[in-house]
């Protein structure tokens, strides 16, 4: 499954575009999940990151992330691909996540 899609991608708003909203005024992008545990990546803002020549090296999200602490922070679409869990399984991400969660919704409910 492909984490981030060319549509994915235009929703996200850039960095620091939602920082002046409330929480119950930005939507929750993306969903992506460890099927072997807990973790939970809820993403708010994406970029892409560029090397000096301007070529895309790899794309970076901020957002909300349930794993051993619950917290806003940022985190890499390679190193997402990256991680292998139990039986070979890769982080996924839910296809039947909306756009109509809220950040202020996913802090406090379980998502």
């Amino acid at each position: 499954m492909k984490l981030l899609t060319k549509e994915l991608r235009e929703k996200f708003p850039k960095f620091r575009e939602t920082e002046e909203k409330n929480p119950e005024d930005i939507p929750v992008i993306a969903k992506f999940f460890a099927p072997w545990n807990s973790w939970t990546w809820y993403a708010i803002e994406g970029e892409p990151i560029l090397d000096e020549h301007r070529k895309e090296i790899d794309y970076h999200f901020f957002g909300y992330v349930r794993g051993f602490a619950n917290e806003l922070g940022y985190f890499s679409l390679k190193e997402m691909e990256s991680v292998k869990g139990a039986f070979g399984l890769g982080i996924e991400r839910d296809l039947y996540f909306g756009e109509e969660h809220t950040l202020k919704e996913v802090i406090d409910t379980r998502l």
